[in-house]
């Protein structure tokens, strides 16, 4: 009988790849000399680059402007406006901070339906022939500044007024004397809106007190210079 051939059964799914060599020249990386760029120019336009980068990923959270090819940054910007405004600006902050703790400490509330009928009526105080936009324009506020100090001032009438007592004798003779600054044509909105008016002038003349009574039981640490 005949020997028996041994046969290697081959896998059709088993390819053998030639094994690839890449040039070294490929491998290299590119030298910035060979587009005609010194080592000097190649840093410089990669920190051009990333300066642009950071130009259009900041939008002014660190970079303010640019002038001349020279940077201002934000951190200069906030540093001078610190030393010309910065102790009056934090002094405000720390007033509204005080009322608003004091107006939530005494569950006083003021809701946004009252903040627009307040602008309707300081609106409708200069005849209206103004618009909220020209107000905030001439103010240099924006809309939440202008609601901010409207819901601050209602705030301080709904605390200190609460103990304020106005008379009719008060209402009558507030609009005997002031005739013209009353926008209401009819009685009872006449009498309404004067009502407000000296309950505003009492405040006024009791905020300092208050005020100065508050911020000196209130803990307030100053840290900035």
């Amino acid at each position: 009988m005949a020997k028996k051939m041994k046969t290697t059964k081959q896998h059709s799914n088993q390819v053998k790849l030639p094994a690839v060599t890449m040039p070294n020249e490929v491998l290299k990386a590119p030298n910035p000399k060979s587009f005609g760029i010194s080592k000097t120019g190649g840093i410089a336009i990669i920190l051009g680059i990333i300066i642009l980068g950071l130009l259009a990923i900041n939008k002014g959270l660190i970079v303010a402007a640019v002038v001349n090819n020279k940077l201002i940054f934000r951190s200069s910007v906030n540093k001078a406006l610190v030393s010309r405004y910065g102790t009056q600006t934090l002094e405000n902050m720390i007033t509204e901070q005080l009322i608003n703790d004091e107006a939530t400490k005494q569950k006083v509330t003021v809701t946004n339906e009252e903040i627009d009928a307040k602008e309707k009526e300081i609106l409708a105080s200069f005849g209206g022939n103004v618009t909220l936009e020209e107000v905030l324009s001439y103010q240099g506020m924006t809309k939440a500044d202008f609601d901010d100090q409207i819901k601050l001032q209602m705030q301080l009438t709904k605390i200190i007024g609460k103990d304020i007592t106005v008379t009719d004798d008060e209402v009558t003779k507030y609009i005997a004397d002031n005739p013209s600054t009353l926008v209401a044509t009819d009685s009872v909105g006449m009498q309404k809106e004067a009502r407000e008016a000296v309950l505003s002038q009492k405040v006024s003349e009791q905020l300092q007190t208050w005020y100065t009574a508050l911020k000196a039981k209130a803990k307030v640490y100053r840290l900035m210079k």
